[in-house]
């Protein structure tokens, strides 16, 4: 209607003033009801043609849609492992901050892992004192049987020493028992040594492994007493959290609330602009939004993202054929709008809904020197009409309240 208008006054009411002024034709007398089109048939002929090239330089050049929200995630509260919630530290629609500590499930069996853990720590740092002491010991049982195998080995060889001088002296059988009396205690030696050793490759290597191994068990148990208190993984208020002491939660069936993040929908507006649009809408476009949230506001934005593919296309595998009929409904070009200026979203609540205008900016190349003149009457007109476009958002801004409240019935 707006575009009509403003075209019936270049076409229409020019057309008038020739007949009245000119030809002398009047309302109501050469021009009624019935005649009307005969006497105006150039200006409204022109009109019409000039209102549906306005409209669609418009709505091409200057792109419009309903399609806009301030979409945002949620974070689900959920647990790393199942149980039953023995405390709850916040209440609904709290505002928490990142770690804080949302509820505790019941950690009897993760307390009782850490309680093994730290004891078998404690018994292998026992068994390391005793190994200690017995390596001392060793030290002791070592000399003792250096001692007796070098008095065993002094017999021998005196005894040998005398039965060599005089064989007389010393029977041959008696050499034999001391060597093997000797023996005996070089064997002593030997054992008295390996089993030092086997203290020693205890303390040093089997004792440790065993204390990491321990130490890991704790670390391991730790952290599964840790996972039983669940923390807020983001900054925001927590809503639909109705958790109850003694209710079992599930990390894959039973979450315990939904946590909106602090700057969720504060961040861009996310529209959806018809497929006719993919080759006027660009990055950097300037754009404005106004929100059924905060009417009579007129947001500036920019473009700063364009979905390079629409989604009413995407196949999903399955074990059935996908019929194309399924997808013929259109889907839209997704584009993200950011405020142009610091705190432009705010006062928005997330998730409302919101009309949008995308406008075209051919400046840079109305500065060429190589433009010709009817491309830079061209490019000034397209320009130029984005006025017209901005009127009506501003319309619509003040129509908001309205159409909610009253032509909507609420």
């Amino acid at each position: 209607m707006f575009e009509f208008l403003l075209c019936s006054m270049l076409t229409i009411l020019p057309d008038y003033l020739y007949r009245r002024y000119v030809q002398g034709r009047r309302f109501g007398r050469e021009i009624t009801l019935y005649s009307v089109w005969y006497e105006l048939r150039y200006g409204i002929t022109a009109c019409v043609m000039l209102t549906l090239t306005l409209i669609t330089l418009v709505f091409y050049f200057h792109p419009s849609t309903k399609t806009v929200t301030s979409a945002f995630r949620t974070v689900a509260i959920l647990p790393e492992t199942g149980g039953r919630v023995a405390e709850i530290f916040v209440s609904l629609n709290q505002d928490v901050k990142a770690g804080a500590p949302l509820f505790r499930l019941d950690s009897t069996e993760q307390e009782a892992a850490a309680e093994l853990a730290r004891r078998q720590i404690a018994e292998v740092d026992a068994e390391t004192t005793v190994a200690q002491t017995e390596l001392a010991a060793a030290d002791g049982l070592i000399q003792q049987a250096e001692g007796a195998f070098r008095q065993a080995q002094d017999q021998l060889e005196t005894q040998t020493e005398l039965m060599r001088r005089n064989a007389n002296v010393v029977a041959p059988r008696e050499i034999e028992r001391l060597q093997v009396a000797a023996d005996g205690r070089k064997g002593a030696v030997d054992a008295a040594i390996a089993n030092k050793r086997t203290l020693e490759t205890k303390i040093t290597s089997l004792l440790p492994s065993q204390r990491a191994s321990a130490e890991a068990a704790l670390k391991q148990a730790q952290a599964d007493l840790d996972k039983t208190i669940v923390r807020a993984g983001t900054s925001g208020t927590l809503h639909q959290f109705t958790l109850r002491v003694g209710e079992v939660v599930n990390p894959m069936l039973r979450p315990a609330g939904i946590l909106v993040p602090s700057e969720a929908g504060k961040v861009a507006l996310i529209a959806g602009f018809g497929q006719i649009e993919a080759q006027v809408l660009k990055v950097g476009m300037i754009a404005e939004a106004t929100c059924v949230g905060k009417p009579f506001t007129i947001i500036p934005m920019v473009v700063t993202e364009i979905q390079d593919v629409i989604a009413g296309g995407q196949l999903r595998a399955s074990d059935q054929l996908v019929d194309i009929t399924q997808l013929a409904r259109p889907g839209t070009l997704t584009v993200f709008l950011e405020p142009l200026f610091a705190g432009g979203l705010e006062g928005i609540p997330p998730g409302s809904s919101c009309i949008a205008n995308a406008y075209t900016n051919s400046h840079d190349e109305l500065e060429s020197p190589d433009i010709s003149s009817l491309r830079w009457f061209y490019l000034h007109v397209v320009d130029a009409v984005g006025l017209v476009h901005a009127m009506i958002l501003r319309m619509q801004a003040v129509m908001l309240p309205v159409q909610t409240l009253v032509l909507g019935g609420h």
